[in-house]
């Protein structure tokens, strides 16, 4: 699992999984981030082979983004991704037994889903990082019919 946390937020903005993560897959999923969220000024990583290979370093020093490497054997330097690390493991893949790639796919977007959406962040007071906001259709469309239904989002247990 490949796992893009943002720093600030605590949200989660990607996590890639597969059976083997290479430099391509590092350059994928953050060259979609950075479309998506802009470029960031610094990337904090492991020093994985993944992340040290010259095309990704390349890559990273062409898009104008200044990378910290924690020391080597040293995860407290990269304190918020360990910390995800150890609550994915508590409240997914410890209690779960995925008997395919795509299963596992599914079932940890769903879990980064509530992670930034519905969970609890104690460092956030209690709040989730990235709280999906639910407009009313008729709030959010003045010009709406008068006779349409304001439909809920179902709670999630």
């Amino acid at each position: 699992m490949l796992n893009v946390l943002d720093e600030f937020t605590r949200e989660c903005l990607a996590i890639r999984v597969d059976r083997k993560l290479k430099a391509v897959d590092v350059i994928d999923v953050l060259s979609d981030l950075f479309i998506l969220r802009g470029v960031p000024a610094h990337i904090r990583s492991d020093n994985g082979p993944e992340f040290i290979a010259k095309s990704v370093q390349s890559w990273i020093a062409a898009v104008g983004v200044r990378t910290a490497y924690i020391s080597p054997g040293s995860p407290w330097e990269n304190g918020y991704v360990e910390s995800f690390n150890a609550q994915i493991r508590n409240e997914l893949l410890n209690g779960e037994i995925f008997y395919t790639l795509k299963e596992a796919q599914i079932m940890i977007e769903g879990w980064r889903r509530h992670y930034n959406t519905v969970r609890p962040h104690g460092a956030l007071g209690y709040r989730p990082p990235a709280p999906e906001v639910f407009v009313p259709a008729i709030a959010a469309w003045p010009a709406a019919p008068a006779k349409l239904a304001v439909v809920q989002r179902p709670t999630l247990h």
